[in-house]
């Protein structure tokens, strides 16, 4: 067994270079020019689907509309906001999102770290700041998953998406949170945490 394998390992290795680059093989499921198309389009799409959190709070009343957070279940679970269903970004499919948002013409509200001021535990901020030069200082990157998220559902068929625009302090009395941890919701106003099971 030994020598048939050393055989076919030595048979490989003199093989030229020819050869190997005329083996053929199935391309990867990637197409980095339908994702460019779809992010050209998805950010033209997206411009007017930018709001506040007061227009965010009165969409999601309707109990046809679906808040959704794709950050990690660890964070999803110690704080997010009431009602919102959860979907790991990293396990976006089309048929994962069926699952939870079956219809595609389904209003979808997204929101992720960078809206929430003062909570570096559960929505840590994603900004990059560069120290070098004093030039460079003034340069913030951001990131986070509000844009891909955007890009994905629109790729998906979800069209009707608004994402979250405002920056949002922890203790803003008008956010309800839950914390599937604990199975609680938490409403917090300055120093105070009032719980209602």
């Amino acid at each position: 067994m030994k020598t048939t394998v050393i055989l076919t390992l030595m048979t490989l290795l003199v093989c030229s270079t020819s050869e190997i680059e005329q083996l053929d093989y199935p391309k990867v499921k990637v197409s980095n020019s339908n994702f460019e198309t779809v992010m050209t389009e998805a950010k033209a799409h997206r411009q007017n689907r930018l709001i506040s959190f007061e227009e965010f709070s009165e969409k999601s009343k309707d109990t046809k509309v679906n808040i959704l957070d794709t950050r990690s279940k660890a964070l999803h679970n110690k704080r997010h906001i009431k009602g919102a269903l959860h979907l790991n970004f990293l396990d976006f499919s089309q048929s994962n999102l069926a699952k939870i948002i079956p219809d595609t013409d389904t209003t979808i509200l997204i929101y992720c770290n960078p809206n929430f001021d003062s909570d570096k535990a559960y929505f840590m901020s994603k900004t990059l700041v560069f120290p070098p030069s004093e030039e460079e200082k003034k340069r913030t990157l951001s990131s986070a998953l509000n844009i891909p998220t955007d890009i994905n559902l629109y790729g998906y068929g979800y069209k009707n998406v608004y994402e979250l625009d405002e920056l949002i302090s922890l203790f803003d009395q008008r956010i309800n949170y839950e914390s599937t941890l604990f199975n609680q919701t938490t409403t917090d106003n300055n120093n105070n945490n009032n719980n209602t099971q």
